[in-house]
């Protein structure tokens, strides 16, 4: 085990053998971290907190805090890490709350960039990347392969579906589909994101079938179950995961979705 001499480990903590603590971190009771990690220096771990193997946590970045929630009173909660994801300079991640189900969870393979912050309850999948100052409210649900352009924020209780991209300072106050752009301040949908769905292996007829849904969604003045009705008959023809993605991004909606 390669720890600094200067680094501060809590003796009920668990750090595989094979991960590096640099110096000055602090390790808090109750982290667990898991095999291959490196701990950059001056990083604050405080548990329940459970990371995975593969793990790089740059300098100055606070992981698994108590939330600033006034609702929160010390009661036992947990943030729970996968594999092999990056979060660089400042990055702020805090624990979750009895009044959620008591779990902040971040999936594998995500680039969590400088400054960024991932609050109370929030729920990220995989192989996402964060740009440098965005921001996620309590309770918010990202999916997989979604872009979040710098100093993106995103309101509380918020779903971004899978493959979605923000632009720059975007304000996200209502759920965005799957596969969509949105950009702005507050947020409106520009497109689909075609070039973040070739660079992920999406085939060419899927792309074409997402296009004609999102028409019937965003080009089509037709109300929301209408346009949820017709795309649902698109899909009985075409029978694609991503299609069906995409409409279930769209009805799993309870604050209303992104226009």
């Amino acid at each position: 085990m390669n720890i600094h001499e200067t680094a501060i480990i809590h003796p009920d903590s668990i750090i595989d053998e094979s991960s590096y603590v640099g110096p000055f971190c602090i390790i808090g009771k109750g982290v667990t971290i898991g095999a291959g990690c490196k701990i950059h220096s001056n990083v604050v771990i405080k548990g329940p907190t459970f990371i995975e193997e593969g793990n790089s946590i740059y300098q100055f970045s606070s992981i698994g805090e108590d939330t600033p929630d006034k609702k929160f009173k010390g009661e036992e909660t947990k943030l729970i890490i996968g594999k092999n994801n990056i979060f660089r300079e400042g990055v702020t991640v805090h624990r979750g709350t009895i009044q959620d189900n008591g779990i902040t969870q971040i999936g594998s393979n995500n680039l969590i960039m400088a400054y960024a912050h991932i609050a109370h309850d929030c729920m990220v999948g995989d192989n996402n990347i964060f740009a440098n100052n965005s921001g996620l409210a309590g309770h918010v649900k990202v999916g997989n392969n979604v872009t979040l352009g710098g100093y993106t924020l995103i309101h509380q209780f918020c779903n971004i579906g899978d493959y979605a991209f923000t632009g720059m300072s975007t304000m996200i106050t209502m759920d965005l589909p799957a596969y969509v752009k949105a950009a702005s301040h507050p947020a409106r949908v520009v497109g689909l994101n075609t070039v973040g769905l070739s660079r992920n292996g999406v085939s060419e007829d899927s792309i074409s079938n997402l296009k004609k849904a999102y028409i019937l969604l965003y080009r089509k003045s037709l109300k929301l179950d209408e346009a949820i009705s017709k795309i649902e008959e698109l899909n009985k023809k075409y029978s694609d995961k991503h299609l069906l993605n995409f409409i279930d991004s769209v009805k799993v909606s309870s604050r209303g979705i992104t226009r």
